[in-house]
C-alpha cells in the first residue's frame, strides 16, 4: 500500500486552503494595518497637532510684525508688498517645526518597531519586508501630505487675512505664489519619508531623531551661498530648497552670492524621499532582524 506525500519540506504538513499560511496578505491589507499602528497612538495625533498649530502661529506672528511695522516701510516697500507677504505665509521658523514633526514621526514608524521588538512579529506575518516598508511608506505620504495641505492653506489664509487691513495681501495667483504654496505643503511628506530612511538605517528611536535634525536643519547651516562649492553642497538639503521655493524673488544680482536654482530645489524634493525609501527596502532585505 503506498503513501500520499507532500512535496514540501519533511515534517511539515502542507497548508490547508484559506488558512494565514497559504494566504498572501494584499498591499492594501498591508497599507490597511500600517494605517492602524499609526492613527493607534496617541503621540501621532499630538504631534500633528503641534505641526499644524505652530507654523499657523508663526504666520500670525509674522504678519503681525509687519502690520504693525507697516507705517515705518518706505514708498518701495509698500509698493512691493510680496517681499514680506509670501515669508509672512510660510515663515521658515513655523515650517522648520513641520520638517521636525514629519521626520520624527516617520523615523518612528520604524525605528519605534525595533526598539519595541514588534518588527519580529511583522516579518513573522509578512516575509515581504520590502512591501511592508513601502506599506509605511504610503501612509507617511498620505497623511502628511493631508497634514501639510491644511498647514499651508491654513498659514496663507492667516497671514493675509492680518496683512488685508494694510491692503499688503498677495494673490494666489501672483507670479511665484503657487510654487510656493505646494512647496510649503509638500515639505512635510518629503521629510517624513527621509525620517522613514534614516529611521531604518539606525533602528533607533532617539538616535534617529538627532540624526534627522541635524542632516535636515543644522547641516546645511555650515554651508554658505557666498562661494560656488559650498553654495551647491548647502542647496541640495531640503531645508534649503524650501527657503528657495518660498520665494518669489532672487538675490542672483548680488554679487558673490549663489542662490539655488528652482529645477534643483524641486529635484531636492524628490531624489531625497525616492533614495531614503529605496534605500529602507534594500536594507530590510538584506539585514537580520
Amino acid at each position: 500500500m503506498s503513501t500520499v506525500t507532500s512535496p514540501g519540506r519533511a515534517g511539515t504538513a502542507p497548508a490547508l486552503p484559506g488558512t494565514a499560511a497559504s494566504v498572501r496578505p494584499r498591499f492594501l491589507d498591508l497599507v490597511g494595518a500600517e494605517w492602524i499602528k499609526f492613527r493607534s497612538l496617541r503621540s501621532t495625533w499630538w504631534t500633528l497637532l503641534v505641526a499644524i498649530l505652530v507654523p499657523w502661529g508663526a504666520a500670525a506672528a509674522a504678519a503681525m510684525a509687519d502690520y504693525d511695522n507697516w507705517p515705518n516701510y518706505g514708498p518701495l516697500e509698500k509698493a512691493a508688498p510680496h517681499l514680506f507677504a509670501v515669508h509672512d505665509s510660510w515663515p521658515l521658523e513655523g515650517y522648520v517645526v513641520v520638517m521636525l514633526a514629519a521626520g520624527a514621526l516617520g523615523a518612528l514608524a520604524m525605528a519605534g518597531e525595533y526598539g519595541s521588538g514588534l518588527i519580529r512579529t511583522t516579518t513573522v506575518a509578512v516575509p515581504a519586508r520590502g512591501s511592508v516598508v513601502l506599506a509605511k511608506a504610503v501612509v507617511q505620504a498620505a497623511v502628511w501630505t493631508a497634514a501639510g495641505w491644511v498647514c499651508a492653506l491654513g498659514s496663507y489664509a492667516i497671514a493675509q487675512g492680518i496683512l488685508s487691513g494694510r491692503h499688503a495681501t498677495i494673490a494666489l495667483g501672483y507670479a511665484g505664489v503657487p510654487r510656493a504654496l505646494v512647496a510649503a505643503a509638500t515639505v512635510a511628506p518629503v521629510c517624513a519619508l527621509v525620517g522613514l530612511g534614516i529611521g531604518t538605517l539606525v533602528r533607533h528611536a532617539g538616535g534617529t531623531i538627532g540624526i534627522l535634525a541635524f542632516v535636515v536643519l543644522l547641516l546645511p547651516q555650515f554651508f554658505s551661498q557666498t562661494k560656488q562649492w559650498s553654495a551647491d553642497v548647502r542647496h541640495v538639503f531640503p531645508v534649503s530648497a524650501f527657503g528657495r521655493l518660498t520665494e518669489v524673488w532672487t538675490a542672483s544680482e548680488r554679487p558673490g552670492f549663489y542662490p539655488a536654482t528652482i529645477t534643483g530645489s524641486w529635484l531636492d524634493y524628490l531624489v531625497w524621499p525616492l533614495a531614503a525609501v529605496l534605500l529602507a527596502v534594500w536594507v530590510v532585505r538584506r539585514r537580520d532582524v
